[in-house]
């Protein structure tokens, strides 16, 4: 991997373009799901917030998560010793919580899909605020490197 050290700041700036993309996809779709709680089943605005939702989650927030975590990834393989700073095994921890979160909105759309949604839209107003939260402090461990 040592040919790729010297495009370092070119896949850095692939992540960062990539993490932007992920978690804006990550704060709209709880969004979604507000309005979506809120609409009849059946009704054609939930058939509306369906598609919005599928084409949100497969068109833009999974390549987005992959794409980050690819270019991350080459990042550590040009840089292993990454792994022994401790404010990065924070943010890895961090990344582990959001990939969790992804996976609960993934499987939401599913039930929204169904019409098997049972949680209210206050439900999905706090957790809309998960991915900001997250992403605050992984920001400011990969800037700041307190430790």
């Amino acid at each position: 991997m040592g040919f790729l050290a010297e495009y370092y700041l070119w896949i850095k700036a692939l992540h960062i373009i990539s993490v932007i993309f992920w978690m804006a996809g990550m704060a709209y779709l709880p969004r979604l799901f507000v309005y979506h709680a809120d609409s009849e089943p059946g009704s054609d605005k939930s058939e509306t917030f369906k598609v919005m939702e599928r084409r949100l989650l497969r068109g833009i927030i999974n390549p987005a998560m992959i794409a980050t975590l690819f270019f991350g990834l080459l990042m550590f393989a040009i840089n292993p010793s990454l792994f022994g700073d401790r404010w990065m095994q924070v943010k890895l921890v961090l990344i582990v919580a959001m990939l969790g979160l992804h996976g609960m909105f993934s499987a939401w759309r599913k039930e929204f899909e169904r019409d098997g949604n049972k949680r209210p839209a206050r439900f999905y107003r706090i957790v809309n605020e998960a991915p900001p939260t997250l992403v605050i402090f992984i920001v400011l461990l990969a800037v700041a490197k307190p430790f």
